[in-house]
């Protein structure tokens, strides 16, 4: 497992396809990072389960993190030691899947996040 490509699995893929048609964001990447930051955002550990990343959709990291890779880098390893873990790229690699798929399901199971609005409001709230 690597941070090289972020790859999804094939339900992921499908809420994401329908938050594609209701929010208008034609980006996976775009609302992958949404996703990401709504899962780091809730301090509860995510249940850890395997994730089958099967579907068609796979991205660099460079194209999911876009310009701040950095800064997504660092509050995924941050999340690696809050959590009990050391930050190795093994550790980070899964974070990354874990929240990423986690927060998808967020995006995908809460009306309110339909929209744009919905979205910032999500991630600015409390």
């Amino acid at each position: 497992m690597s941070l090289d490509n972020v790859r999804l699995s094939q339900p992921a893929k499908d809420r994401l396809v329908r938050l594609k048609r209701t929010t208008g964001i034609t980006q996976w990447n775009v609302l992958c990072r949404w996703a990401l930051a709504l899962s780091l955002k809730d301090p509860s550990t995510p249940l850890v389960k395997e994730i089958v990343a099967d579907s068609n959709v796979e991205m660099t990291w460079k194209t999911f993190a876009g310009q701040h890779r950095d800064i997504y880098l660092a509050l995924l390893k941050q999340r690696c030691v809050s959590d009990g873990d050391d930050p190795t790229d093994e550790n980070v690699a899964k974070a990354l899947t874990v929240h990423l798929h986690r927060g998808i399901g967020y995006l995908g199971g809460h009306k309110e996040m339909s929209t744009v609005d919905g979205l910032l409001r999500s991630v600015v709230a409390h």
